[in-house]
């Protein structure tokens, strides 16, 4: 008969936050966060005219395909970096490219 004891057990979400913390895998996590965020943080408008979103050391660089949207967004490129800032829950972006 087993001894089960409530201390002996660990949360599935205690496990999978030491996992993604391991340093090979925290940089490929990021870049997913970063990228759901984007498509979470700017909706279905502006994610209709992405192509691409590449995110290297705080840094997120956005190719559009609109020049016009491109224009606009670059008006509010502080915002935009404090929302998804705010919505990944940590300052990793700090610099906005928009191609």
């Amino acid at each position: 008969m087993r001894n089960n004891k409530k201390e002996d057990f660990v949360r599935m979400s205690d496990v999978l936050s030491d996992f993604k913390a391991q340093d090979k895998l925290q940089k490929g996590f990021q870049k997913v966060d970063v990228e759901t965020a984007w498509k979470e943080v700017m909706g279905a408008g502006v994610t209709n005219y992405t192509t691409q979103v590449k995110f290297t050391t705080g840094t997120l660089f956005i190719s559009l395909s609109s020049s016009v949207l491109r224009q606009e967004l670059l008006y509010g490129r502080a915002k935009i970096i404090k929302n998804l800032n705010d919505h990944l829950g940590r300052e990793m972006i700090e610099k906005l490219v928009l191609r």
